[in-house]
């Protein structure tokens, strides 16, 4: 019952518009310029890294917070209930834009599955370093994240829990996808369009 009150403040945590606030506060509206999306990849591109990192920490804190307050309450079930409601505010929020859910997904991953998450950021480091595609890396750590969780033992429940946040995950990402297909991606650094992985 603790867990099911919480749902709407963990929800409403989510929605709280990291990239919109920093982009404005310099006089952007973010879901105008660049790729358009309100996430810390495209702030990065248009205002500098400094700032994309801000709207980064912003994203993962409330995916972090969100799970740990579930993970006090309820145990991992309850960890997972307000990690997603928290994903899913920023994926999904109220008369604005929401973001791709990278950042906020890694805030829940990190507290429930620290050892996976370095691991795979070494995967994300690498392939964007190869390709240059930012939106390359983060589809390929959503895809093996469930994966690797399954390798390592963990419960059913778990995995396929971490297998419906992956599908929410690629489903943000199908106009990179489609860029992609297209070689039309651009890479990082690019000053406009291109992925935007971060949130």
């Amino acid at each position: 019952m603790v867990v099911l009150l919480l749902v709407p403040l963990a929800w409403l945590l989510g929605t709280f518009p990291s990239a919109t606030l920093i982009a404005g506060a310099k006089g952007l509206d973010i879901t105008h310029a660049g790729s358009g999306n309100p996430g810390a990849t495209n702030v990065g591109r248009l205002l500098g890294w400094k700032w994309g990192a801000a709207v980064f920490l912003m994203d993962f804190a409330k995916g972090a917070i969100a799970t740990g307050v579930g993970l006090a309450v309820a145990d991992r079930p309850g960890a997972f209930v307000l990690g997603t409601a928290a994903l899913l505010g920023h994926v999904f929020p109220l008369y604005r834009k929401g973001g791709k859910g990278i950042a906020t997904a890694a805030g829940v991953l990190v507290v429930l599955y620290p050892l996976i998450v370095v691991g795979l950021a070494v995967v994300w480091f690498v392939v964007a370093r190869v390709f240059k595609k930012s939106s390359l890396a983060s589809l390929v750590i959503t895809v093996l994240f469930p994966v690797t969780a399954a390798l390592a033992g963990y419960d059913l429940w778990e995995v396929l829990a971490l297998a419906a946040l992956a599908v929410l995950v690629v489903v943000r990402h199908a106009a990179n996808i489609r860029r992609l297909i297209r070689h039309e991606e651009m890479g990082l650094g690019s000053a406009s369009g291109g992925s935007v992985a971060g949130s």
